[in-house]
C-alpha cells in the first residue's frame, strides 16, 4: 500500500469518527460542531471542528475516497461551516477553548488550514459544494483584519501569522496582508545553525515553525526561508530514539518529556525531500510516514497536502540511510553568552508577558546513539542526563539543592574525549535598604506597601553561590555520573533518577518516600523492562527529607532519591544489559572484573 492510500483509507476513518461526534440537535449553543473527544465540547480552534472539516474535505474531493461526493458528509460539512460562522467573533478572530480569547495567532492557525481547504474545494466541478465553499470562505475573509492589526504571544506565532497572512494574500491580491508578512519577517529568523528553533520544542513547534515557513515561501516567494526549515530537519535526524520516537527531554514547552513520534514531520519531510531531492529528507518522510496516526492539527493535515501537491506521491530521491551511530553536540559553538550579554540593552527588563523569554535557546545538547542506546545529555533544563537502552527508560536525571532553592540548571558543557562535563552555577542575596532619595511619596504616608518600593534600586549584600559540577562518562559496560559540590556549609540536596513506569524496579536498598518516590540508601538498583535492564549502583542517604522546596517528581514514573549533603562528591554507576539481552556480562566486565565507586565495591 502506498502512503498516498493510505492516507486516503486513515482519512476515511477519522471522517466517521468526527461525523460520530457532530452535535446535531438544533437548539445546542454547539449545533454543527465537532465534539472534542477528551471533554466533549466543540471548539472552533485548530486541533477541532476546522480539523475535521479539513477532513471532510479532503474525502470530498477526492475520487479515491469512499466519502467522494457523498451527500451526507456535504451537509455535515456545511452545519460544520456554519458552527465556525458562529463562533467567529466580531473582530474575525476566534477563541480556542484553553486561554488566549480573541487570539489572533491561533485564528491564523485555523486561517492557513481552512485556506487549503476552500482551494480544494473551489477547484473541485461539483455545484453542491458551492454553499460549504462560499461560508468557509466568508470566515477567511472575515479574518483579514485581525490577521493585519493582530499580534502574538510566543516566538513561532509571528511565522503562523505569516503564513495566514501569505495564504489571504493568495485568495485576495490585498498588499497591505504582504506588507504585514514583511513586518514579522523582518524581525529575523531565530534559528540556530545547527537548527534548533527557540521553544526547542521537538514534538510540536519544530513542525509548526517548518510547515508554516515551507507555505510562507511559497507564498510570497521567499526561497530563504527554506533555509531553517532544512537546519531543523538535519538536526532531527539526531533526535530520534531507536524506537521511533523522538527526544523532548529539554523542550521549552508542553511537550517537555512527552512521548512524540515522527508523525508530524512528514508533510513538510515530504515536501523537502521533493524539493531538494535530498535522500535524508526522504528517509525522515519515510519514517514519518510509519508513524502517522492522527489527522493532523491545522495547517498540517497530511492527506490536504497530498492532494495540493500530488508530485508527492512519487518518490522523488530514494530513501537514504538515517544516522543510528553518532555522537554529536549542539550548539557547541553558539556564541550565546554574546548574545545573552545584549539582553539588558534590549531594554524589555527582564519581562515578557504571557509568555517566556527563553534565555535557554541555543544551549548545549549532545546526542548519542548505539544500537539499542540511546543518550541526551542538556543544559539549561531541570535534567542534565537521560538515557534508552531497548525497552528500559532512564528518563532524567536531576540535580534539586535548598539554596535557590529548587533544580540546578546546568548551565555549561565541555566534551571530554569519553564524555562531557557540566557545571550550573547559582547565586541568592540579600537586599539592603532604598536610599532615601530614591524613596516613591507613599514611603512617608500612614502606609508603605511593599510592593510600591523600588525594589530593583536595593543593594545586593551577602552574595552566596553555589556551584554545581558533573562528569559523564561513557564505559565499558554503561555511563558514570560524578556529581559534585564543594559549598562547605550543609545544604541539603537531593539527586533524582527518574525510571519509566512501564519497567519492573528491584533493590534492596530501596524504602518508599512517597507517591512515586523511593529513597535510595545503597545497593544496585535494577529497571527490567522486557530483556532489557538498567542497573544503578551508589546511592546513599545522608537526610530524611522527602522532597526539598520548590522540587516536585512525576507521579506517573519511578523516582529514586539520593538525598545529599554538602559538600559532597558522588559517583553513580549505570550498567546496560547486553545488547544481545543475553543477560550475560560485556567483554568490559570480564575485563574489569571490579571497580570501587564511593569506598564501594561495586563487582
Amino acid at each position: 500500500m502506498t502512503i498516498y492510500e493510505k492516507l486516503v483509507s486513515m482519512n476515511d476513518g477519522w471522517v466517521r469518527d468526527g461525523m460520530s461526534r457532530q452535535v446535531l440537535e438544533s437548539g445546542s449553543r454547539f449545533y454543527g460542531g465537532v465534539a472534542d473527544p477528551a471533554n466533549g465540547i466543540p471548539w472552533p480552534s485548530h486541533g477541532g471542528t476546522p480539523m475535521e472539516m479539513a477532513v471532510w474535505a479532503a474525502a470530498l474531493v477526492n475520487k479515491d475516497s469512499g466519502f467522494y461526493r457523498d451527500e451526507e458528509l456535504l451537509s455535515r460539512l456545511e452545519l460544520a461551516a456554519q458552527f465556525m460562522l458562529e463562533c467567529q467573533h466580531d473582530d474575525g478572530t476566534i477563541s480556542p477553548p484553553w486561554t488566549n480569547m480573541h487570539s489572533p495567532p491561533d485564528t491564523a492557525f485555523v486561517v492557513s488550514g481552512l485556506a487549503q481547504a476552500y482551494e480544494l474545494l473551489e477547484a473541485d466541478g461539483w455545484e453542491p459544494l458551492r454553499s460549504a465553499a462560499a461560508d468557509i470562505l466568508l470566515f477567511l475573509e472575515r479574518t483579514v483584519p485581525a490577521l493585519l492589526t493582530g499580534g502574538c504571544h510566543t516566538p513561532n506565532h509571528r511565522w503562523v501569522i505569516t503564513a495566514a497572512l501569505g495564504f489571504m494574500y493568495k485568495l485576495t491580491g490585498r498588499p497591505e496582508l504582504k506588507a504585514r508578512a514583511e513586518q514579522w519577517l523582518a524581525e529575523g529568523i531565530d534559528c540556530t545553525a545547527d537548527g534548533e528553533w527557540t521553544e526547542r520544542s521537538n514534538g510540536i513547534y519544530n513542525t509548526v515553525s517548518d510547515i508554516v515557513l515551507y507555505y510562507a515561501a511559497e507564498l510570497f516567494d521567499r526561497p530563504d526561508l527554506l533555509e531553517p526549515v532544512r537546519r531543523n530537519l538535519r538536526m532531527m535526524a539526531y533526535m530520534i530514539h531507536p524506537d521511533g520516537d523522538i527526544v523532548t527531554d529539554y523542550s521549552g514547552r508542553q511537550d517537555f518529556g512527552i512521548k512524540f513520534d515522527m508523525g508530524g514531520y512528514f508533510l513538510v519531510a515530504k515536501l523537502m525531500a521533493h524539493k531538494d531531492r535530498d535522500p535524508l529528507f526522504a528517509a525522515m518522510a519515510e519514517l514519518a510516514e510509519r508513524s502517522l496516526s492522527h489527522q493532523g492539527f491545522l495547517p498540517n493535515q497530511p492527506l490536504l497536502g497530498l492532494l495540493r501537491y500530488p508530485e508527492l506521491r512519487r518518490q522523488s530521491a530514494e530513501p537514504g540511510k538515517l544516522p543510528d551511530q553518532y555522537r554529536v553536540l549542539l550548539h557547541g559553538d553558539f556564541p550565546r553568552d554574546r548574545y545573552l550579554a545584549g539582553m539588558e540593552s534590549a531594554g524589555h527588563g527582564g519581562r515578557i508577558y504571557h509568555s517566556r523569554l527563553h534565555p535557554d535557546f541555543g544551549a548545549p545538547v549532545a546526542r548519542q546513539r548505539s544500537g539499542p542506546t540511546s543518550v541526551t545529555v542538556m543544559t539549561e533544563t531541570n535534567s542534565f542526563f537521560a538515557l534508552r537502552h531497548g525497552a528500559a527508560r532512564l528518563l532524567a536525571v536531576q540535580v534539586g539543592t535548598s539554596f535557590e532553592p529548587g533544580f540546578v540548571k546546568m548551565k555549561r558543557m565541555e566534551q571530554l574525549e569519553g564524555g562531557y562535563r557540566l557545571e550550573g552555577e547559582e547565586s541568592k542575596g540579600y537586599y539592603g535598604p532604598v536610599r532615601a532619595e530614591q524613596l516613591p511619596e507613599s514611603a512617608k504616608g500612614e502606609v508603605s506597601p511593599w510592593y510600591l518600593l523600588p525594589h530593583h534600586l536595593r543593594e545586593i549584600t551577602h552574595e552566596q553561590r553555589q556551584q554545581v559540577q558533573a562528569e559523564l562518562t561513557e564505559t565499558g559496560h554503561g555511563w558514570r555520573i560524578r556529581v559534585w559540590s564543594d559549598r562547605p556549609e550543609p545544604m541539603m540536596a537531593q539527586l533524582s533518577f527518574i525510571l519509566g513506569s512501564e519497567g519492573e524496579l528491584s533493590g534492596e536498598g530501596l524504602a518508599q518516600a512517597g507517591e512515586g518516590t523511593m529513597f535510595w540508601s545503597g545497593g544496585p538498583a535494577r529497571l527490567t523492562s522486557g530483556g532489557d535492564w538498567i542497573e544503578l549502583r551508589g546511592g546513599v542517604q545522608e537526610h530524611l527529607a522527602k522532597g526539598l522546596n520548590q522540587v516536585s517528581y512525576p507521579a506517573n514514573c519511578q523516582t529514586l532519591l539520593v538525598n545529599l549533603l554538602t559538600p559532597f562528591d558522588r559517583t553513580f554507576e549505570i550498567r546496560l544489559s547486553p545488547a544481545d539481552g543475553d543477560g550475560a556480562g560485556s567483554a568490559a566486565d570480564a575485563a574489569n572484573p571490579e571497580e570501587v565507586v564511593n569506598g564501594e565495591a561495586i563487582r
